[in-house]
């Protein structure tokens, strides 16, 4: 977009970065400070209001607080993005609110006042220049911290530290520049949590309120950063395998299930258990089993390292071969090709896995399988709606973990249809590089990754440039599957 305004509002910040910037900054100064409508980016210097952040440091503000409006904060939409970026280009950033002064702060006490309100950093010209449409960024890097006050010995070094760091941030504020613009953003439906997810965090939820803390949950309960890190910070504590759970303790099974010998270990170590296993997981250990007992051999079409996999597998050791591919399916080798049956890992990309059984069907005959498909609805519903608004989008953004093996399929599966895909958990991971020409962004989110992530990914969007939103998909879901009885009783 042209006409994108930096503003550097002392000399010192607009020499550092003159050099760098293909539009030189304007030296816009504080008594020139009006409000900037639209896209503007206000890069500077600052004195740090908290322990912890250092001379040289970066902080992108979250808000800014005008002088003499001790409640009037105006947002930065884009903050989180901008933070993200700099922390990839090797940036110590710290991203929280500032506070615009109307004079040079640097008494302890004056400090202690600001920091009261939650700042985190003080400037004297941030709030007069931003405007309130919440497109403004504003990139400080520090000078002064309450350790070592403007007048404390080395303030030469450290105003030359924080110059080098200011103008180092050159390449990014040129991605950012690059990024902005209006964009119509085409939401997929559904997108987000299904079922299986909303029970299993519930469970824990329901576990913590009932027991108390700490609830002992085997590997992430579903796999999502996002979520994890919340029930952590609730009391929940997600432990590789049973045998580091205290004898006696309570422990949740995560959604994915697990093979017996786990739940005979918990026995073993008296653990009172929670099953949180999704329902349409535990059907696919319940055909494994049948087909085991039959003394057929299971072909499960899925990813061997995957835990829903590994759980699977448990069920009938010896008797489970596992294959992720049609070439796979076209080679895999079994003592009795009359007695052949299948089941799936429920996240798989439905082509993919049709492709692979109509592979087992041509070369077993006589092969069994689940009188309806292992893969999910929730999973096959997100896959369709993925690929519908692909094939008009510039970019689509996948919400959801590196290790979650629907979100995976997601990008996979816009990727296939034709646009470009970036699976990130957050929007602070979302390059800005991949935005540039990008007027049409297509949206969803794994079927772990929380609906709040695509709120805050649409408002780090606008603040950008304006956007205009679309809901897309008409599939309902109104599945719910009820709590194990452990954490369902009144």
């Amino acid at each position: 977009m042209t006409g994108v305004v930096v503003h550097t509002p002392l000399y010192a910040e607009w020499i550092a970065l003159r050099g760098v910037l293909r539009t030189p900054p304007l030296r816009t100064g504080r008594a020139a400070g009006t409000p900037t409508a639209g896209p503007a980016l206000i890069a500077g210097v600052a004195g740090a209001l908290v322990e912890g952040i250092s001379p040289g440091d970066l902080v992108v503000a979250s808000a800014v607080r005008r002088p003499g409006r001790p409640d009037e904060w105006v947002p930065s939409h884009a903050a989180s993005l901008i933070a993200g970026e700099l922390r990839r280009h090797g940036f110590t950033v710290h991203l929280g609110p500032v506070v615009t002064a109307d004079r040079v702060v640097d008494s302890a006490p004056a400090r202690a006042e600001l920091a009261a309100s939650g700042a985190i950093a003080v400037d004297t010209e941030s709030g007069l220049l931003a405007g309130d449409d919440g497109q403004s960024v504003v990139i400080r890097a520090i000078v002064d911290t309450p350790a070592k006050p403007l007048r404390a010995v080395g303030l030469p070094a450290r105003g030359v530290r924080a110059l080098r760091a200011l103008r180092r941030t050159g390449g990014v504020i040129e991605d950012w520049r690059a990024a902005v613009g209006d964009r119509h953003i085409l939401l997929a439906g559904p997108r987000s949590f299904c079922a299986g997810v909303e029970r299993a965090i519930e469970t824990v939820e329901r576990a913590l309120e009932r027991f108390g803390a700490p609830v002992y949950v085997r590997r992430q309960i579903v796999h999502n950063r996002y979520v994890v890190e919340d029930l952590e910070r609730r009391g929940a504590v997600f432990v590789e395998e049973v045998d580091a759970v205290p004898e006696g303790s309570l422990l949740v099974l995560a959604a994915h299930g697990v093979a017996p010998a786990v739940r005979a270990e918990a026995a073993a170590r008296r653990l009172r258990v929670v099953d949180a296993t999704c329902p349409l997981v535990a059907k696919v250990h319940q055909e494994v089993r049948r087909y085991a007992a039959r003394d057929d051999t299971v072909v499960l079409i899925g990813h061997a390292e995957h835990e829903e996999v590994v759980g699977t597998i448990g069920e009938a050791p010896g008797q489970v071969l596992v294959v992720s591919t049609p070439d796979e399916a076209a080679t895999v080798d079994v003592p009795d090709p009359s007695r052949v049956a299948y089941a799936m890992q429920t996240t798989l990309a439905v082509e993919d896995a049709a492709e692979t059984v109509a592979v087992l069907r041509r070369r077993f005959p006589g092969l069994k399988g689940p009188r309806t498909d292992d893969i999910c609805y929730a999973t096959s519903n997100r896959q369709a709606g993925v690929r519908r608004i692909a094939r008009q989008s510039d970019l689509v953004v996948v919400l959801g973990s590196q290790n979650s093996s629907n979100s995976r399929r997601l990008a996979e599966v816009a990727e296939a249809a034709g646009a470009p895909a970036v699976l990130i958990d957050t929007a602070s991971e979302l390059p800005l590089k991949l935005l540039a020409g990008a007027t049409t962004i297509g949206v969803t989110a794994g079927a772990s990754a929380p609906p709040a992530l695509v709120d805050d990914l649409v408002r780090c969007l606008s603040g950008l440039g304006s956007v205009t939103v679309t809901e897309t998909g008409e599939t309902t879901e109104d599945i719910r599957f009820v709590l194990p009885k452990e954490v369902n009783q009144p």
